[in-house]
């Protein structure tokens, strides 16, 4: 355990300091992490891991009635996980809880395969079991609850994976790995961010919202534009977009410009914590096995909250402090006047700016919800259902929509489009490599047994695993500045238990993206941006930019324990 302590601590570090001290890209500093904890990890470590990830876990003994068979002594039941598949027939050996290695090892058969609840499970949740029959004893070990049974092909797996693989093999594995899950998605928010600015989409959204609050709306209009627009635009594309909107209405009312631009960030930076398909949360849902649309659900609620209170207290500090409006390096104030009368005819339609953005949801979402009464619907439907709602496949259709809005509405040519869109994946393809350069440095971390070292938080209370979470993120935040890198490091330690755990993992992921609020300075690339952009000088954005976004973490971590407390879904 101290092993593994110091090679976990050895990992972080290594990144932390990459990205603070050596002022290496954020990419650079997790494949060098990942290939630091490889090779310190030792041999044992990752063996142990693969036969603790691929094996089925002994949970009782006997045939219950959810098999629709008589109890069998010489029966036992096996726990399916979630990213697991069993098949009846094949046989599989049973290894101690401690995976001591012996010659003569109990040998079982899989006969049968159902979805219940064990009879000795500590809540309601349940699982998938599988029923085997005992084949041969063995003599070296006596079955028994928490053993683990293990195919002939898994066992062989573990041990090529700990004495055949090379250090820069298992690193480039998990960053494959990580890529195939979120490559396509990464690349089509880029594209449909790209597009949704070039069209005119993402300032007929703004001035659309405002049309319909008024002037005294504004700052509200601010908060739902960027929350909506921070859902496939990075956060410094769409603080770019609307400070200079912002500036203007400060023009307008010579009034309130601290309020304007405090709602422009809080939501837009919720959003980017919460929400897929923006990079952090679309990586965290996917390591922790939860759906995109349960993970955009569960983001909208909790960003509700707490881009909810960054409204009421940029509301608040506004009537307290003013902040003059200041010329900046980007925009002088000469043109703000040109950015306030763009004339609306070069815009598209409302319905049409923010296609892009809801058809994901309901697409996504559409089917989650139909899978719920997959036994009563027609399975044609389902099919239709399940291939427009996959996410790959609906990010597809949406950045379609947005490149054909932006080739109708701008009346663009083919090269422009290209040009437009080889922009995108340029930008999307640094942060598919920092993603996926995350997924490595998680997947090397789990290898050195780190999520023995947190096996006994399943047992704990729902709300110190959640509180956890919500610190370890926040604490990694704080050092490095990237809240995308605090999400993709704290996920890495975590994921280990997201199968065990008492409720449901969404809430899990919730806790990482709410921790990744806290505490923004001036290691934060964002700082930088909304303070010079918005003309701040480094002790406004510490005075006035820190503490909300910080403080709404908080709320959102008060909101995921509330939830985990009174709707568990376990």
């Amino acid at each position: 355990m101290t092993v593994t302590i110091a090679i976990l601590l050895t990992g972080i570090v290594v990144v932390v300091g990459g990205v603070l001290v050596l002022r290496l890209h954020a990419f650079l500093a997790l494949v060098l992490g990942a290939i630091v904890v490889s090779a310190l990890t030792p041999a044992a470590s990752i063996e142990q891991y693969s036969l603790q990830r691929d094996g089925f876990r002994v949970v009782d003994r006997g045939a219950f009635e959810s098999f629709g068979q008589n109890p069998n002594p010489d029966d036992i039941v096996l726990k399916i996980g979630a990213k697991q598949s069993a098949q009846v027939d094949s046989t599989c050996v049973v290894l101690p809880a401690s995976l001591e290695k012996s010659d003569d090892l109990p040998l079982i058969r899989i006969h049968a395969i159902t979805k219940a609840k064990p009879l000795n499970a500590k809540n309601d949740k349940t699982e998938k079991l599988a029923l085997a029959t005992v084949v041969r004893k063995g003599s070296d070990h006596s079955i028994e609850i928490g053993d683990l049974a293990i195919s002939p092909a898994a066992r062989k797996a573990a041990s090529d994976l700990a004495t055949k693989k090379t250090v820069a093999a298992r690193v480039a594995e998990g960053f494959g790995n990580t890529c195939t899950k979120i490559g396509i998605l990464i690349a089509m928010a880029a594209i449909i961010g790209k597009c949704l600015l070039d069209s005119g989409s993402a300032d007929r959204i703004v001035r659309s919202t405002l049309k319909v609050l008024g002037e005294k709306g504004a700052p509200l209009s601010f908060l739902f534009s960027g929350f909506l627009l921070g859902i496939p635009v990075f956060f410094d594309t769409v603080f770019y977009l609307m400070i200079p909107l912002g500036k203007a209405m400060r023009t307008r009312t010579g009034r309130n410009y601290l309020l304007y631009v405090l709602t422009i960030v809080a939501g837009t930076t919720m959003a980017h914590s919460l929400v897929p398909p923006t990079p952090g949360p679309l990586f965290v849902a996917e390591q922790l096995g939860v759906s995109i649309g349960g993970m955009i659900l569960g983001g909208l609620i909790v960003g509700f909250f707490t881009a909810g209170f960054g409204y009421f207290y940029a509301s608040f500090v506004n009537r307290i402090w003013d902040l003059p409006l200041r010329e900046s390096p980007d925009l002088s104030l000469e043109d703000l006047e040109a950015v306030a009368q763009r004339d609306e005819s070069e815009l598209p339609p409302t319905w049409l700016a923010l296609l892009p953005i809801i058809l994901p949801v309901v697409l996504i979402g559409g089917h989650t919800i139909l899978e719920e009464f997959a036994d009563s619907l027609p399975k044609g439907l389902l099919r239709v259902s399940a291939t427009l709602g996959d996410k790959n496949i609906a990010l597809i259709i949406s950045a379609v929509i947005a490149m054909a809005t932006l080739v109708w509405q701008k009346k663009t040519k083919l090269k422009e489009l290209a040009e437009s869109t080889q922009s995108a994946l340029a930008s999307g393809g640094v942060i598919i490599l920092i993603t996926a350069a995350g997924g490595a440095f998680g997947g090397v971390l789990q290898q050195t047994g780190v999520s023995s070292l947190i096996s006994d938080l399943p047992d704990a209370s729902p709300v110190v695993i959640i509180g956890l979470a919500f610190l370890i993120t926040a604490a990694i935040r704080t050092a490095q500045g990237s809240a995308t890198v605090a999400m993709i490091t704290a996920v890495g330690v975590l994921s280990g238990i997201a199968g065990d755990l008492p409720f449901h993992p969404v809430y899990l992921a919730l806790a990482i993206g709410c921790g990744s609020k806290p505490i923004g300075w001036m290691n934060d690339s964002g700082f930088w941006v909304i303070t010079k952009m918005s003309g701040m000088t480094e002790g406004e954005g510490l005075k006035y930019v820190t503490p909300m976004t910080s403080l709404m973490g908080v709320v959102g971590l008060a909101v995921t324990m509330i939830g985990v407390t009174l709707f568990p879904m376990n």
